[in-house]
């Protein structure tokens, strides 16, 4: 049997060490490196888009990957792609890293310097068990070994332009559409979706951050069962405990959260912490919302901008929403589209708020009159982005369900004509 290897090196010298050895190797289908933990998940996805037997059986993740740290990738992978054999190559060989390896979902430790002997085996032996339950799974048993649920990741410009109202009615959408779905609230520090959707739950995300291994009982234990069927992670009700989520808790929270659901809406509000930005990072589709105003547009540009700086994502990464859209105002998505060098959605959010007030003031914006345009947008946003599940047939009767946006580090599978404007734009 050939095994396929997908090696995770970022040093350049490494990498050319490894290929040189799993290149001897016996019935060994060594794959390219991959630089970086960003490109290796990317890869696993798109392989796994294709058709689950294309993922390789063992991935080598070397300990001087990055951005994303050896372990915490390890535990994504193993997460995300279960079936696949991760090992880790370190020169650290002390039990506390053998034991922390072995917790984060590998499979075997390979030791530096490199030897013919120890890779060969650890290999094999990690060849082995993916063959192993990959033909178990075969038989039937319900396990997901998919690349994982939708991450859609939802920011303000600054405070107050609808991010909160947009990232509910987006999950309401798709679990409308029949999706499993997780809405998060990481807004550490001042999350509302409680209120949004009239919740009263004394766990939070805190009650995860601590947890190394979140298993499914213990993340059903902290999300709340909402009556519309989404599945509720809170914010803190005490803003000082949004210190104890960190950037490491975040990843293994959004990474078990999206083993499980089939999307995965976070809100992220308008202030970049180390939790929010994450997920920004980890994200499918990155939604940066605002409105057609001054201020709010410098806010998008200067928050852009700083994703940028510190790396968590590209300008041309990020879907613009533009919200409280009136055609006769001065800044229009183009212009924004322009300013802040992302890609703005085809679909902008109308002014009118009074459709909205009396469900926000009661705290049941799950209970907007479907003859809402605002709820008529943001649903249609949601098909743009691909997490409302389409019946086939409406498929084959061409029925609308908007552009669909590739689940590919958030890029836009399909851009509109700059030449023409093929928005749709809902008229107050």
């Amino acid at each position: 049997m050939t095994t396929r290897i997908l090696p995770a090196v970022g040093d350049v010298d490494a990498a050319r060490s490894v290929t040189t050895l799993l290149s001897q190797l016996p019935d060994a289908e060594p794959g390219a490196p991959v630089s970086d933990s960003t490109q290796l998940i990317d890869t696993l996805a798109r392989l796994a888009g294709e058709s689950l037997d294309e993922l390789p059986e063992v991935v080598l993740v070397h300990e001087r990957i990055g951005p994303v740290p050896a372990l915490e990738l390890i535990r994504e992978v193993s997460l995300r792609f279960p079936a696949i054999g991760v090992v880790l190559i370190t020169a650290d060989v002390t039990p506390g890293l053998f034991a922390s390896a072995m917790e984060s979902g590998a499979r075997g430790v390979i030791t530096l310097p490199l030897s013919y002997e120890e890779l060969a085996n650890r290999i094999q032996s990690a060849a082995q068990w993916s063959v192993g339950v990959r033909r178990h799974l075969s038989t039937g048993a319900d396990v997901f070994t998919g690349p994982g649920g939708t991450v859609i990741t939802v920011s303000g410009a600054k405070g107050g332009v609808g991010a909160t109202v947009t990232a509910v009615q987006l999950a309401l959408a798709a679990q409308a559409s029949g999706r499993t779905v997780a809405l998060v609230d990481l807004d550490l520090q001042a999350g509302d979706i409680g209120s949004y959707l009239d919740v009263q739950f004394r766990r939070s995300i805190v009650d995860l951050s601590a947890i190394t291994d979140i298993s499914p009982r213990v993340l059903s234990d902290a999300v709340f069962s909402h009556g519309t069927g989404l599945a509720l992670l809170l914010a803190p009700s005490e803003g000082e405990s949004a210190e104890e989520v960190s950037d490491r808790s975040a990843r293994q929270i959004v990474s078990a959260l999206r083993s499980r659901y089939e999307v995965v809406v976070i809100d992220c509000g308008s202030q970049l912490q180390g939790a929010s930005a994450a997920a920004i990072e980890m994200a499918d589709s990155a939604l940066l919302v605002t409105t057609p105003d001054v201020i709010a547009v410098r806010g998008a540009k200067r928050l852009v901008r700083m994703w940028d700086r510190l790396q968590i994502r590209k300008a041309e990464e990020t879907v613009t929403v533009v919200n409280r859209f009136i055609r006769n105002t001065e800044i229009q998505p183009q212009l924004i589209e322009k300013i802040t060098g992302t890609r703005t959605a085809n679909t902008a959010v109308p002014a009118n708020f009074k459709e909205l007030q009396s469900v926000v003031d009661a705290g049941r914006l799950h209970e907007l009159d479907s003859k809402s345009t605002v709820k008529q947008a943001l649903w249609a946003l949601a098909g743009e982005l691909g997490i409302v599940k389409v019946p086939d047939k409406a498929e084959k009767s061409g029925a609308k369900s908007g552009a669909k946006f590739k689940n590919d580090r958030g890029s836009i599978g399909r851009r509109r004509d700059r030449d023409g404007d093929s928005r749709n734009r809902p008229t107050t």
